[in-house]
């Protein structure tokens, strides 16, 4: 409980930081079982949505909305996704990417929590459409960013034109940071997973651990640097492979 109106979460033009202590249920149409908390959504400003799923045993997924891809990442509990004839068992650290219009259900084999993001698909000529991926962050092999094996990073989708945003995770050893203070026209969605440290986003600096979920609005200034005694992890959204012309 917030004791007289304090919270760490803090909502600015061009960046937000949502604690846990400020996350509100609600639902959304075609889940069952299920209560969702939007976190990151196009009411802000976002170009994308970004939300976690919380499923009681059988709860199911709805489908997305037309025209929106959804990506999925279980944060905790055991579901299954079927799509089409192939049914997949989903364990913590699973995740699925499902092209815009995709029949797919989702159901949960007893409490489980997503952390989901979803966007409009922008079509790009002589790019075939994007194809479902179903996987395991386990699978996925961490390799050191710039050659900063301090700063560990998993690339869980294809870096090819037909997929026009990216899923990553960061890891960084204690005292790791990102290298420099990034500037750029990606937007990111990200949710700390683990850990603690220190986020500056433009003339801010803002305490963040696990649970936190930060939203940056393109050209916002970004730099990190983990603090604590164990490693910090974060998942984090940004769109790609995509002219900024044709995404205003």
């Amino acid at each position: 409980m917030s004791f007289i109106g304090i919270t760490r979460s803090s909502m600015q033009p061009d960046h937000a930081l949502i604690a846990p202590d400020s996350h509100v249920k609600s639902t959304l149409p075609g889940w069952t079982k299920s209560m969702v908390t939007i976190l990151i959504s196009p009411q802000m400003g976002a170009r994308f949505t970004q939300y976690f799923a919380l499923m009681e045993k059988g709860g199911t997924s709805g489908p997305a909305p037309e025209g929106i891809t959804r990506f999925f990442y279980v944060l905790e509990g055991a579901a299954s996704i079927t799509v089409g004839k192939k049914t997949t068992a989903l364990t913590p650290g699973a995740y699925g990417f499902l092209p815009a219009d995709t029949p797919h259900a989702i159901k949960a084999g007893k409490e489980t929590r997503l952390l989901v993001f979803e966007k409009p698909y922008d079509e790009v000529d002589g790019a075939e459409p994007p194809h479902v991926v179903i996987s395991h962050e386990k699978s996925v092999k961490a390799t050191p960013f710039l050659g900063d094996k301090d700063a560990l990073l998993k690339i869980l989708l294809p870096e090819i034109p037909s997929f026009d945003f990216a899923i990553n995770i960061f890891q960084f050893q204690p005292g790791g940071t990102l290298p420099f203070v990034e500037v750029h026209v990606m937007e990111h969605g990200m949710l700390f997973l683990e850990g603690q440290g220190v986020y500056r986003m433009s003339e801010k600096w803002y305490v963040v651990g696990k649970g936190d979920v930060i939203w940056m609005a393109p050209y916002c200034a970004q730099w990190f640097v983990a603090s604590g005694k164990t490693p910090s992890r974060y998942i984090y959204y940004k769109d790609m492979h995509r002219d900024p012309s044709v995404m205003l």
